[in-house]
């Protein structure tokens, strides 16, 4: 075929915050499409719904339109093909009561105006206010793909009473490439010795999970001699946390810490995990960049999305914010090091359900370019 058909595809999520995690997940999105688009003889092109339009399109070369300007949505939407909603934890009211109305407006306005939709790989929940369960299950059954990156976020969909195929998805970002092109380059660090990545966020009040990561560390430091690397997903207020515990740690240590700056692109992220020996993170991004790169690592949870993660690698989460306190610090540590003595025994286990998930994440893609093509042959 010597020219591919061309579908414009409007991509709604959390685009434009600076949010490393949602940044990965637009990237791999795009780059599924692209591949799988490819092979299916269509050529996608996205329109972006952004925070920061012209940020997004300078990153990803995609033509972006304002999130919150209903009349550049309406017009983006209108001349489109189609829209999907995703990736990430869109549909929950955890953060507000403004959310869920956003994401299902968004939608709705595309059914609307007769276009196909597709929910691509979301976490969906916490939902706890019963009023919109009605609103997800009148949009999401009027939706051409459903597609959710859990088993739990399909069981929320079916107490709903959704009627329409759910099906099961890894994260988006499971399935992204490494690119060691421009995107890809980072600081150099200057050391010979294992590098232990580690992705903290502020979570309780008494920034106890902040204490008891400092404890950990400390005595990380004490016991091996890695060098801690610091990585911060979402800026300015991941840094601060790394800050946070760099604060609590011995100035001996000082040249056998350093904290990531700048690793804004997804796949500056990608690289900087990329040259991990261990990744202990909270970000769930984090965990599935090193899963994706084979990196040993250790989840702490703060939300079930990074246990149904975890759970897919047969993994438990090391602590939980919920109970961690100063005595977690040191089994931390201890399943630090012995994981890094361990790796290569990690990484021959879970080498096969790393590359199944791998495989799976490029499912939504594949579906929404059939369809696409489906659409062809019967004109």
């Amino acid at each position: 075929m010597d020219t591919l058909a061309a579908k414009k595809i409007v991509i709604s999520g959390y685009y434009g915050f600076d949010n490393s995690g949602d940044e990965a997940v637009l990237q791999s999105i795009l780059l599924a499409l692209e591949e799988q688009g490819r092979q299916q003889g269509i050529r996608f092109i996205p329109v972006v719904l952004s925070a920061d339009p012209a940020k997004t399109s300078q990153t990803y070369g995609v033509e972006a339109v304002h999130r919150m300007r209903p009349g550049a949505m309406f017009r983006a939407i209108r001349r489109a093909d189609g829209l999907i909603s995703g990736g990430g934890s869109l549909l929950q009211d955890a953060t507000g009561a403004k959310t869920i109305p956003y994401y299902l407006g968004v939608l709705k306005l595309a059914q609307w105006l007769g276009k196909p939709t597709f929910i691509y790989s979301q976490g969906i929940g916490p939902v706890y206010r019963g009023m919109f369960f009605g609103w997800i299950r009148s949009v999401f059954n009027r939706c051409r793909l459903i597609s959710v990156r859990d088993a739990e976020s399909k069981q929320l969909l079916l107490n709903m009473k959704v009627t329409s195929e759910i099906i099961v998805v890894p994260d988006p970002v499971m399935g992204m490439p490494r690119s060691d092109g421009e995107q890809g380059q980072i600081e150099p660090l200057s050391t010979d010795k294992p590098v232990i990545g580690i992705s903290v966020r502020y979570w309780n009040q008494d920034r106890s999970e902040l204490k008891a990561l400092a404890e950990a560390v400390s005595t990380i430091l004490k016991q091996t001699d890695a060098h801690i690397r610091f990585l911060p997903f979402h800026l300015p207020s991941d840094e601060e946390a790394s800050n946070v515990i760099k604060a609590q740690l011995s100035s001996q240590y000082d040249d056998r810490i350093s904290i990531s700056h700048g690793a804004v692109h997804p796949q500056q992220m990608l690289a900087e995990v990329g040259r991990c020996d261990l990744l202990i993170g909270m970000r769930l991004h984090s965990l599935i960049y090193a899963a994706s790169q084979q990196i040993p690592m250790l989840g702490i949870s703060y939300d079930p999305k990074i246990d149904q993660f975890l759970n897919r690698l047969d993994m438990h989460a090391v602590a939980h914010t919920t109970s961690i306190h100063n005595e977690t610090g040191g089994s931390i540590a201890a399943e630090a090091v012995k994981l890094l003595e361990q790796r290569s025994k990690w990484q021959s286990d879970k080498q096969l359900l790393i590359e199944r998930l791998k495989q799976e994440a490029q499912t939504p893609a594949e579906q929404i370019a059939l369809f696409f093509t489906k659409g062809r042959d019967h004109h």
